[in-house]
């Protein structure tokens, strides 16, 4: 994984367009709740690998004192908008190494990126390394291979001189291997201007869960639990 989806590089000035911080309150709350139950004491720091555009640490932060990680430089920016508070680090969830550990680590969709086997077992071991011993991890991925479907969504928002709205197809072209596709359509607005339409397309990974399972394993995770989220998808929850 190199090249980053267009909305992640020159069209990120956009995203909070796209999807918005009150889009993720729900999943936010959940999240909370999840890793405030499983950690004794309760977790005070929080390490958020793929945090993209700060959408989940813009709730996040009301309970937790933030680090925020990610590949694209220009999500960072996004994100330091409407998170000046949290501290913002450039990397890749695969290699990166901080100082120091957290009391928690969380992975959202961003998890998706990873497209083999290598990519996942390299995020989790980066995980690992950073989460204190007795804390723990959730990663909250999209899909797994038993739970995933094609489909189609859209949406958008509208903003200062400006609105998009999109319309996005989920489609696995090969299930024998481990990525699906993402395709986006983006119409951006800008004043009176003609609509600009714009195509863009996200490679994902998907496991089946004994393999999420045994990578957990590998690195150094103890009893590995998965959790029905509420909107009915499944999430790992581990502690070190």
């Amino acid at each position: 994984m190199t090249d980053l989806p267009r909305l992640y590089d020159d069209l990120a000035s956009w995203f909070h367009l796209l999807t918005r911080p009150e889009d993720y309150s729900e999943e936010a709350e959940f999240a909370t709740k999840i890793l405030i139950e499983a950690a004794t004491p309760r977790p005070r720091t929080l390490l958020e690998l793929g945090s993209g555009g700060g959408n989940n640490a813009f709730h996040l932060k009301l309970h937790f004192q933030m680090t925020l990680t990610d590949l694209s430089g220009a999500m960072l920016e996004a994100s330091r908008r409407i998170n000046p508070e949290c501290r913002h680090v450039q990397g890749d969830m695969r290699v990166l190494r901080l100082d120091g550990d957290f009391d928690a680590v969380f992975i959202h969709d961003a998890i998706g990126y990873m497209r083999s086997e290598d990519d996942l077992g390299a995020a989790l071991q980066t995980a690992r390394l950073h989460c204190r011993r007795g804390g723990v991890v959730l990663i909250m991925p999209d899909y797994v291979r038993e739970t995933f479907r094609s489909g189609v969504g859209h949406g958008g928002h509208d903003g200062a001189g400006r609105g998009l709205r999109y319309f996005e197809w989920t489609f696995d072209p090969d299930p024998t291997d481990t990525t699906y596709t993402v395709d986006f359509v983006y119409l951006l607005r800008e004043g009176n201007e003609p609509v600009r339409v714009v195509h863009d397309q996200h490679v994902n990974g998907v496991f089946e869960r004994a393999v999420w399972v045994k990578h957990l394993n590998q690195a150094g995770f103890s009893s590995p639990q998965i959790i029905q989220d509420p909107w009915g998808r499944e999430v790992f929850l581990a502690r070190k």
